[in-house]
């Protein structure tokens, strides 16, 4: 892969297409009665043929406004509009004067119009009302069968990565509503993926608030941002949606369906998918998001894997998923919301693994090498309500119960040798596992919000409620052998029946008290913590004589009960305004941590002492500060102070020797971790320039850090403890900069650029020898995407990153790892029912060892074809094009550097098919036949 010669190529082409003419318009927006500045009105220079957008801006607190860009045209026309105000029309002459400045337009005011809606039959491209930043979907042009996610590539300030996750003007996206309400639970990129640009009517952007929040009147998160998708009342009865379904060589299939039934307030939707492709199954061919990720996905443990939070079964293994769900929505008055989903997700996954570790001591390195074959199943159902009743204008309360249930059943089998630095064999293992487990898990919130007064105070109440269950049982043959002075072998055929309850309440007390009428509060609040914990792993020999599992080990086995209860009370300060938004808060913690052995002998009397009770009082901090400096530049900064208290496991003196080589035991005499936190940022889009910028950092000092303080003998055999150190901190920032170019009506180059450092300071023990280790690592990146429209799009990406790990003590050896990765994208629209796309990386790792792959070229490419009026696609796809796809890497720790490789999806082809339908009509209207043209 030649980058230079890649972006040669786009620069040629740029050159060359680049031959419409520049132009720029300036004027001032004013009041016509009172001379006043408009700002933040829209501004669109238009074609005269169509009103399609060339460019457009808003206008900044002066009322004025630039645009400027490349138009082969000689006239357009330019529209203004602004909330409250009649819109204002002008032809605009460049055939003479490429730079023209219009003066003083005065607007007047709108008599007619209602609150925030414009009386005027052609929207604005973009309007700004108060909070909310809304898109006019009909202004962005996009192909005819563009989802969601086509539209808000075409967004001027939006960014949508390859996994779907969505910024906006620099800001991530963390929720999508249709209609104000959540579209299929929490998961984004089934909307965005699933819905078409011609639902669409309005895509609004706003800061992300809870429903107590927007009824009270919060400012919501202004670092994260929330998109309400408004389907115009004409196409709000009907259905809608999609099925597909392909099949490839070596077996591969896939199959998917969602389909959508709105009626007004009521909605309903169903899908359904599988696939063993190690895709997610929601995106009916398209091959970004279809191939989705299976260089980079790690399997679970029970064979699952997660997208956007939630779970699929995806790995790095080979992965056969299958998965169904429903969504129901509804009102019932202007009172009473209801929403409710399930989903089921299962999978069956096969990986094998070969790992090459140095495990680095200080007097000592040892070389581990293994391998591990993993065969698991698991079925997974999930189900959530949602019910939120306003029983006044002051009062309202929501309830949203959760439930969860998933069985797995885990099949292993592997062996290790571990070898001094002279190459002796100082121990060897094997082991077959199987593990059978279920789980339950119920959970409740409730909330409950009364606002008083008309200057923004409230008290509200939460509730949580959380029991989960889990129940196990494994069974394990093993075989250890020891060498050295000392040999030793060990020779395990157990079962261990496993039961393990985590149950636990949760309640908080709000009362904000208004100083300055819904700008300045007092807040104080009281949480209480009770959670309460048994975990039961009782462990029986194998008897040959009676053939069964009955003889139990009480070393290996534990009944232990623990609790953890707090109580935190809290005051802050809390100040709202446009401009500014800050807040500072102090609390106290008061935790008590407890722990009982429950297991006894035959004769009812205490197998061992390893109770323990442990009281912790913390002081807990945090302020925050927002300044937004105009509608395009916000700066914020924080700090934090957080206590943690020691987890029960590594407070528990109890001696876990499960593992007979690497034995662990905690430590009741630890204290609680200590951190401050500060952190910073700013962002800026500029609406004229459409460049945007956005920087963070921060840095984590920490005491008493909990780490693992770790043995090892002459034969490798291992002993872990918990202590605490002093001295760890972590240091972070990440610049990105973008910024579009247009070259003319058709043509458009967008630039982005980012680089991320971090510095990392960890403190750790070897024996009786502690260390320190500072890791630095450093990655910029270039991304280029010059797109023709109606032609075709190109996207070159580069990315290098550089690591490096120095030690304070002479027996470790500093190490270097730099990685390089190319990408190029490619897709063309030409004929326009005809759609080639293709995705080539480039991984370079010189790092890894002899006998581990260290580069590789990944290639996917797809043809699709269009036809019934956009409404069926026919793709040919081909998975690893050069069948070289790779999951070679190293690792690298301050104990230990390793080479892992494991199994990965190969090439394949595959021929798909997907039909969408839609008889979405006018509001309380469907047609005769039930479908639409």
């Amino acid at each position: 892969m030649n980058i230079r010669f890649l972006l040669s190529l786009i620069l040629g082409l740029l050159s060359f297409f680049s031959y419409s003419q520049d132009f720029t318009i300036t004027g001032r927006l004013v009041d016509q009665e009172q001379k006043t500045p408009l700002e933040a009105a829209t501004v669109v220079l238009e074609t005269l043929k169509d009103s399609t957008m060339i460019t457009y801006t808003i206008t900044d607190r002066k009322g004025e406004f630039k645009l400027n860009s490349k138009v082969n045209l000689n006239q357009a026309n330019l529209f203004v509009t602004f909330v409250g105000y009649q819109s204002y029309e002008q032809r605009i002459d460049l055939s003479k004067n490429r730079t023209q400045n219009l003066g003083d337009i005065a607007l007047e005011f709108q008599v007619e119009s209602l609150g925030d809606v414009v009386v005027k039959g052609r929207a604005a491209p973009v309007v700004i009302k108060q909070d909310t930043l809304e898109f006019n979907a009909a202004s962005f042009k996009t192909n005819p069968d563009a989802t969601l996610e086509d539209l808000l590539k075409e967004l001027p300030g939006a960014e949508v990565d390859a996994d779907g996750n969505i910024r906006i003007n620099g800001k991530p996206v963390s929720n999508i509503l249709v209609n104000g309400k959540p579209f299929f639970g929490d998961d984004p990129t089934i909307a965005t993926r699933n819905l078409t640009k011609e639902l669409i009517n309005k895509i609004q952007v706003v800061d992300t608030k809870t429903e107590s929040e927007e009824f009270t009147g919060e400012a919501g998160d202004s670092e994260n941002k929330t998109i309400n998708i408004t389907i115009d009342e004409d196409k709000n009865k009907g259905m809608f949606g999609r099925v597909a379904a392909g099949g490839g060589t070596d077996d591969r299939f896939e199959y998917a369906g969602i389909g959508n039934y709105f009626d007004n307030d009521l909605r309903f939707s169903l899908l359904g998918s599988g696939n063993n492709i190690n895709s997610p199954g929601f995106s009916f061919g398209e091959i970004e998001k279809m191939f989705g990720n299976a260089s980079y996905i790690s399997i679970s443990d029970n064979g699952g894997f997660n997208v956007g939070g939630r779970s699929f079964g995806m790995g790095d293994g080979i992965v056969n998923s299958r998965n169904a769900g429903m969504n129901f929505a509804n009102d019932f008055g202007e009172k009473i919301e209801t929403s409710a989903d399930y989903f089921y997700s299962g999978a069956n996954s096969f990986e094998e693994t070969e790992r090459v570790r140095e495990n680095i001591l200080p007097q000592n390195r040892f070389l581990s090498t293994s391998n591990s074959r993993r065969d698991a199943e698991t079925d997974n159902h999930t189900a959530n309500l949602r019910f939120q009743t306003k029983i006044d204008s002051t009062l309202m309360v929501e309830i949203l119960p959760s439930f969860e249930y998933s069985e797995g059943l885990n099949q292993s089998s592997g062996s290790s040798l571990t070898r001094n630095a002279s190459g002796d064999l100082v121990n060897e293992s094997s082991y077959d596992n199987s593990n059978d487990r279920q789980s339950r898990n119920f959970g409740n919130r409730l909330t409950a919000t009364k606002r008083y007064g008309n200057k923004g105070g409230f008290i509200r109440l939460n509730g949580n409620l959380q029991l989960d269950e889990t129940q196990s049982a494994d069974f394990t043959d093993s075989e250890t052998e020891v060498y050295g002075d000392e040999p030793n072998t060990i020779l395990r055929n157990q079962f261990t029946d496993g039961d393990n309850n985590n149950n636990s309440i949760t309640t908080n007390l709000t009362w904000r008290i208004p100083l300055i009428a819904k700008k300045l509060f007092i807040e104080s609040e009281y949480e209480f913590v009770n959670q309460n914990r048994t975990n039961t792993q009782l462990v029986y020999d194998f008897d040959g004589n009676t053939q069964s599992y009955d003889q139990l080990v009480e070393i290996q086995s534990t009944d232990f009960e623990s609790t953890n209860r707090s109580h935190k009370p809290q005051l802050g300060l809390t100040y709202n305004s446009k401009k500014i938004r800050a807040s500072v808060r102090a609390a106290y913690v008061n935790r008590k941590l407890t722990g009982e052995d429950l297991l006894t002998d035959i004769n009812e009397n205490r197998v061992r002492d390893i109770d323990f009770e442990n009281d912790f009082d913390a002081l807990e901090a945090s302020s925050y500060i927002n300044f937004n400096i105009s509608q395009k530049f916000s700066f914020w900064t924080s700090y934090n102070l957080r206590n943690d208290a020691p987890d029960v496991r590594q407070l528990s003196p109890y001696l876990d020797v499960s593992d007979p080589i690497n034995t662990l035991q905690g430590n009741p005499n630890l204290s609680p971790t200590n951190s401050h936190r500060v952190g910073l940022g700013a962002n800026n889009y500029d609406w004229e320039k459409r460049t945007g910028f956005y920087v963070y950092a921060g840095v984590t000092m920490t005491n008493d850090q909990i780490v693992n303080r770790t043995t090892v003998d002459d034969n490798f055999v291992r002993e872990t403890t918990f202590v605490n150190v002093d001295g760890v901190y972590d240091a972070y920032a990440n610049m990105s900069y973008n910024k579009d170019f247009k070259l003319d009506s058709l043509k458009t180059l967008k630039v982005e650029t980012r680089v991320y450092g971090r510095i990392d300071r960890f403190v750790n023990f070897f024996n009786e020898d502690q260390y320190a280790s500072i890791t630095k690592r450093i990655g910029p990146s270039l991304g280029l995407r010059f797109t023709w429209t109606d032609w075709f799009e190109l996207r070159p990406e580069y990315s290098i990153e550089f690591n490096r790990t120095n030690f304070n003590r002479d027996f470790f050896d500093g190490q270097r790892f730099t990685q390089h990765n190319a990408r190029l994208r490619t897709t063309t629209f030409f004929p326009e029912w005809l759609t080639w796309e293709n995705d080539i990386r480039y991984i370079y790792n010189p790092n890894v060892g002899a006998g581990f792959q260290g580069n590789a070229v990944f290639w996917n490419s797809s043809l699709a074809y269009s036809f019934i009026n956009d409404k069926a696609l026919i793709t040919f796809k081909v998975y690893d094009l050069l069948d070289q796809n790779t999951n070679a890497r190293r690792n690298a720790t301050q104990s230990y550097i390793e080479d892992v490789q494991s199994t990965v999806l190969q090439q394949y082809f595959m021929l798909s098919f997907s039909y969408k339908f839609n008889t979405l009509g006018k509001k309380g209207e469907v047609s005769e036949n039930g479908w639409w043209d």
